[in-house]
């Protein structure tokens, strides 16, 4: 099972670490991520491996919404089927 992280903000130091921290004490693997800074904005992907949490998976999506609060970004995270549900044609 795999999930997908959305960071999008303001750049500063520090957003990817942090979000990487957030996972890794929910033991949520990441497995590729993309980024970009457009000028001083941030926006980041994460396809991360949710098989082997050790919290349930509305934990790690408020915990990292609440980091997101907490720096002024916005996160959101969503399980891979539901992705692909949404973008399939």
């Amino acid at each position: 099972m795999r999930a997908i992280i959305s960071v999008v903000g303001k750049d500063m130091v520090g957003i990817l670490a942090k979000v990487s921290v957030c996972c890794a004490n929910r033991n949520a693997n990441i497995v590729d991520v993309t980024q970009t800074i457009l000028q001083d904005l941030f926006a980041m992907i994460m396809l991360v491996d949710i098989q082997n949490l050790n919290c349930g998976f509305e934990d790690l999506s408020d915990s990292l919404s609440e980091l997101g609060k907490e720096m002024g970004l916005s996160i959101h995270v969503m399980h891979e089927d539901i992705f692909n549900s949404m973008h399939r044609i």
